[in-house]
């Protein structure tokens, strides 16, 4: 196997278009830029990039040229192609969903996919099935005229091998915990008066695991936003309590006593040799007694996120995985495949990982897909990820009514949301708006806990907002 693939290209503007394909050519390689001091061992490759002549053509043709030319060489060179063609960016659903906005037929959308971008019929007609069940979902709802809400909770038991989200294990910040829900509440206070008069639509708590969160916090932090914000009306609540080792029967109660709707248990895998691998710090009986206790409590709404591609797992595995799932008939199943970001510690330790092998295949896929149906389940919403096993996506599935309203609206860009979270313990604390159609993050720099601390204590927050 090549040691290092380092990228020669003549021309820089698309050296961020040529990396992402040749590591969806060459997942788990290590690739980088090659310079004039580079020193290249046998075992490296490295690939030579001309760029073609782009004369006459606006930023967007010359980029679309730039990666199918680099795509068909690469296919050529490993014999391989890939499900999405050259398509690389989150929302392929998207690319359909505008489409059919604009009057186009199913077919000519399809062959948009095929010809241009050279990805699968399978992957174009996903695209097109999503973006129909989005749009019959948002045409149901005034969507254009509310807003939205996601607080972020950062913390978890402990951080799983995969994962680089801003999070952080709880018993290492749970001293911070209060003053974090403090400055939180702080900024739900400015936004429910900036968004006066305006509707808001649904509510999600995401992390981190929001129920690292004590009983008595939690309540605290929904009772808070219950006084600031008219959610009576809104079309969901979720809460993902996520990870089994932080769900227990007092917090259940919490949430359901504030009518939170839907909320989601999220095994990844019911193989425990793998949890113990990730580490998750919890066992696949947790699971399924958090999730009986989940129904006990009365929730009828419960999603379950897997992902394909763990380290050492293969057909077998996920089958095993399934077939668990499948017993107990969640509502709804999210499949992500595994994208391993740099952060992440599974990257940043490869070569302590490297005789573990991370398999999607399509087989594998194909799997999900028909587990999904067994459950009377179709897919909503999907977007991608770089460095994603298997070149494949995440689809989030569900049955008939129950599916998450703020899912498409983030991935389709369709209204106006408010992601209220921090970044506690590195150099940026933030508060992003996402507008139809463009993002906009609004910061202000820290200097580690101390800050933390005293802009909690002190700070006024965020107060700068560009309408």
């Amino acid at each position: 196997m090549d040691n290092m693939i380092y990228i020669k290209i003549d021309n820089d503007t698309f050296y961020d278009d040529a990396i992402v394909l040749v590591r969806s050519f060459y997942p788990r390689m290590e690739v980088k830029a090659y310079k004039q001091d580079t020193v290249v061992t046998e075992d490296d490759k490295v690939i030579d990039i001309t760029v073609p002549d782009m004369t006459g053509l606006n930023k967007s043709e010359m980029h679309d040229k730039f990666k199918s030319y680099l795509y068909d060489r690469l296919s050529q060179m490993t014999g391989k192609t890939l499900p999405w063609g050259y398509l690389t960016g989150v929302r392929p659903s998207k690319i359909a969903y505008v489409m059919l906005e604009d009057g186009e037929d199913e077919q000519t959308i399809k062959k948009h996919f095929v010809n241009k971008h050279k990805a699968s019929e399978k992957k174009a007609s996903l695209a097109i099935n999503v973006a129909k069940k989005e749009m019959d979902i948002l045409n149901k709802i005034d969507y254009k005229n509310g807003y939205s809400l996601y607080i972020g909770i950062p913390f978890c038991p402990s951080i799983c091998l995969y994962c680089s989200f801003s999070s952080y294990a709880l018993d290492a910040y749970k001293n911070y915990v209060d003053d974090y829900l403090d400055a939180l509440i702080k900024e739900m206070t400015f936004v429910a008066r900036a968004m006066k008069g305006r509707r808001l639509d649904t509510v999600y708590f995401g992390g981190g695991t929001p129920t690292t969160l004590g009983a008595a916090q939690l309540d605290r932090l929904i009772t808070a936003l219950k006084e600031l914000f008219d959610i009576d009306g809104c079309h969901e609540f979720t809460v993902e309590a996520g990870r089994p080792d932080s769900i227990t029967r007092d917090k259940l109660k919490v949430l359901k006593a504030h009518n939170v709707g839907r909320i989601s248990i999220n095994p990844q895998t019911m193989n425990q040799q793998t949890l113990d691998l990730i580490g998750r710090k919890h066992t696949v009986e947790q699971i399924k007694n958090v999730y009986s206790m989940a129904r006990e409590e009365g929730f009828n709404n419960i999603n379950m996120d897997i992902i394909l591609g763990l380290v050492g797992e293969d057909v077998d595995e996920v089958a095993h995985t399934l077939s668990e799932i499948e017993a107990m008939k969640p509502e709804s199943l999210t499949v992500h495949s595994l994208a391993i970001k740099r952060a992440a510690a599974l990257n940043i330790w490869r070569d302590k990982y490297k005789q573990l092998s991370t398999n999607n295949t399509d087989e594998i896929i194909r799997m999900t897909e028909d587990t999904a149906k067994r459950l009377s389940m179709e897919p909503y919403y999907m977007y991608r990820q770089k460095n994603m096993a298997g070149n494949f996506e995440n689809v989030g599935y569900s049955v008939e009514g129950l599916e998450c309203i703020y899912n498409i609206l983030i991935m389709e860009e369709k209204k106006m949301i408010f992601l209220i979270f921090f970044h506690p313990f590195v150099q940026v604390v933030s508060i992003t708006v996402v507008f139809p159609r463009r993002l906009i993050v609004v910061f202000i720099p820290s200097y580690g806990q101390d800050c933390f601390i005293t802009f909690f204590k002190f700070g006024d927050g965020l107060r700068i907002w560009l309408f």
